[in-house]
């Protein structure tokens, strides 16, 4: 009996060390597979941010071809066709959540511009158990909308010499009044101008 006992046992052994090995694979496996969404996440982050950053840029930078169309009453010209910078934005905001641009695509739209953002992570999954993961990095994709939220509007001639001296617009969040003479705040006015958010694409 003792004997018996004693082969069961040792026919139970690599039983249970090959278990353990499967055991400790799943562990590792998992892990490798939260790593990989946890850093899928971060990415997206980055590609929010990024997109985020450049649409606020060019939001910014709208002030001075948008003051100066005024005077000459040329606004619907330059809101139909324009430049969409911001770009510069996007890496500093990538670098901040530890990613990389890939690209930065302004994409011009009239009244409702685009930028599209893709950024990459700059840590790889690296697990041990899941082969070409060693330089394999978390890509994302982002895209932010600029756009003009105050299409009525109306303008004076104050001085009767064909040049417009006040803009009303009404806009979403109030009413805004713009003399080119003496413009407000555009840090103020453009959030009310120009609305800004990410939209899924």
């Amino acid at each position: 009996m003792i004997g018996r006992r004693r082969r069961d046992s040792g026919q139970a052994f690599p039983i249970y060390v090959v278990m353990v090995a499967g055991l400790l694979f799943l562990a590792v496996a998992f892990f490798a597979v939260g790593k990989a969404a946890a850093l899928r996440n971060g990415a997206q982050g980055a590609a929010d941010a990024a997109a985020l950053a450049a649409a606020e840029k060019a939001r910014e930078e709208f002030e001075a071809p948008f003051l100066a169309s005024l005077p000459e009453d040329m606004l619907d010209l330059f809101l139909r066709a324009h430049a969409v910078p911001g770009c510069s934005a996007a890496q500093g905001f990538a670098s901040a959540n530890q990613a990389d641009v890939n690209y930065c695509l302004p994409i011009p739209g009239g009244y409702r511009d685009r930028i599209k953002v893709e950024v990459q992570g700059r840590k790889p999954v690296d697990s041990s158990v899941i082969p070409g993961t060693e330089k394999k990095v978390a890509k994302a994709h982002a895209t932010a909308i600029v756009e003009f939220q105050c299409p009525g509007w109306r303008s004076v001639d104050l001085n009767h010499d064909s040049i417009r001296d006040v803009y009303f617009f009404t806009c979403p969040g109030g009413m805004v009044e713009i003399r080119p003479s003496s413009p407000p705040d555009w840090s103020r006015v453009s959030k009310l101008l120009f609305d800004v958010h990410l939209i899924d694409d």
